[in-house]
């Protein structure tokens, strides 16, 4: 009889957290959506984006730049810049 009210209780216990549970994710959901939304916040991600393209290109000239002459040394062709080498 023990074990079956245990059940019984967890069993309450665990429908009631689960809907309570349930509740708050929906309400913290729709805020976040509320918030992503906001002209304010998506003029920032687009600046923030935009941003981020750009260092992505610099970055990606700089490495090949740098594996260009990191080549010419590891091959014994002297430096890019058409100079030889000592």
């Amino acid at each position: 009889m023990a074990k079956l009210s245990f059940l019984a209780g967890f069993g309450a216990g665990y429908v009631l957290g689960a809907r309570a549970g349930r509740e708050r994710y929906d309400q913290i959901a729709d805020k976040a959506q509320g918030v992503w939304r906001d002209p304010r916040v998506q003029e920032k991600a687009d600046q923030a984006q935009h941003l981020v393209k750009e260092k992505v290109s610099e970055a990606g000239s700089a490495a090949g730049d740098l594996a260009t002459a990191a080549g010419a040394k590891v091959t014994g062709h002297g430096d890019v810049s058409g100079q030889a080498t000592p």
